[in-house]
């Protein structure tokens, strides 16, 4: 809910209770916030608090808003993720957390079954977090990879809950590098409202070899995402493109700067007819995040190592049709020290 819409949950300190009994009545949000003179937050009153001081045969025309309010209340920053939100709630049994500005002010809220969607979605999921992660040794000497943690919780974990939040059910894990560690963590699943398989790689099968080993092609389009990605995608906005699109195979892409640190020279045979210098090219890069029609899947061949940009050429070289999929949401590849101190916020 943005601040436009939560500009009616807002109660005074003196304001009755049948004040507080409209708002949140009219809101169906189950909930309303207290704020003083300059519009910050300073507590928050639920239905159930209404109700109690009702029971205790509070009149509804006692202005007693700031005496039943909460003040120690469950709030998030602007930049909280999606992951984070649902942790919060299910660790406090609450359906609905405030969003606070830096001055302590209402600028939106979270509500639970938005967050997690009205209906489970049909589509599988697979996360490939079987890479050693050289790039990141030491670190990954004695943790996989995808283990690895962003502000406390391991960078898979936050995938998983992700998906979860967007309605997927059924996660499918590969695994190679440490996989106890991975299986150990996440078990059937149960744990975190869904169900998790793994596939386990005997030998080191690439960015898709992977998917062969699926128990069945699925029904459905198959997400698959890196396991070293920290991003807040919409997967809604995704599946919408790919099925909208009639793709085969999407692939999401990513905008990427590069900045050429010396001179670029453009020749016509041995002449020289433009220099720019220190030009900066605006590119777009596989951001590691992909939808898979049934028949892609079936692609995938059975042996070997096998990889991601492989399939799709193999579509392309059979005419099909390919989505490109821009993900304009957060998205941090953490495959290397500097991309891992950035997605904990030391750069």
């Amino acid at each position: 809910m943005t601040a436009r819409g939560v500009r009616g949950l807002v109660l005074s300190r003196d304001d009755r209770l049948v004040d507080a009994l409209r708002v949140i009545d009219r809101s169906g949000c189950a909930i309303a916030f207290v704020c003083d003179s300059i519009r910050r937050v300073v507590g928050t009153l639920s239905d159930g608090d209404v109700r109690r001081a009702i029971l205790k045969g509070t009149s509804l025309e006692d202005r007693c808003v700031a005496k039943i309010m909460k003040r120690n209340f469950a709030h998030v920053a602007r930049d909280a993720g999606r992951a984070e939100v649902l942790d919060m709630m299910r660790a406090r049994g609450i359906e609905q957390v405030p969003v606070l500005d830096g001055d302590g002010r209402l600028c939106g809220l979270h509500l639970l079954h938005e967050l997690i969607g009205s209906v489970e979605r049909a589509n599988w999921a697979v996360i490939m977090a079987g890479g050693r992660g050289t790039r990141l040794a030491p670190l990954t000497k004695a943790v996989p990879k995808p283990m690895l943690t962003v502000a406390g919780r391991p960078i898979l974990e936050r995938l998983v809950l992700h998906l979860y939040s967007y309605g997927i059910r059924r996660i499918f894990l590969s695994v190679n590098y440490l996989p106890h560690i991975i299986e150990r963590h996440f078990g059937d699943g149960s744990r975190f409202g869904c169900r998790i398989e793994y596939l386990r790689e005997r030998m080191p099968r690439g960015t898709g070899g992977a998917l062969a080993l699926l128990p069945s092609v699925p029904e459905h389009p198959l997400i698959v995402v890196n396991g070293d990605l920290v991003t807040q995608f919409d997967i809604g906005k995704l599946l919408r493109f790919h099925r909208q699109s009639r793709s085969v195979a999407t692939m999401g892409v990513r905008p990427h700067v590069v900045e050429i640190p010396f001179g670029v020279a453009t020749l016509r045979g041995t002449r020289l007819v433009a220099v720019r210098e220190k030009p900066t090219e605006r590119l777009l890069v596989n951001a590691g995040i992909y939808v898979l029609d049934p028949c892609a899947v079936r692609m995938v061949p059975r042996r070997g190592e096998f990889h991601m940009p492989e399939l799709f050429d193999e579509c392309l070289r059979r005419k099909q049709r390919v989505g490109a999929h821009v993900i304009d949401d957060d998205w941090i590849d953490v495959g290397e020290h500097q991309e891992l101190r950035r997605a904990k916020g030391h750069v």
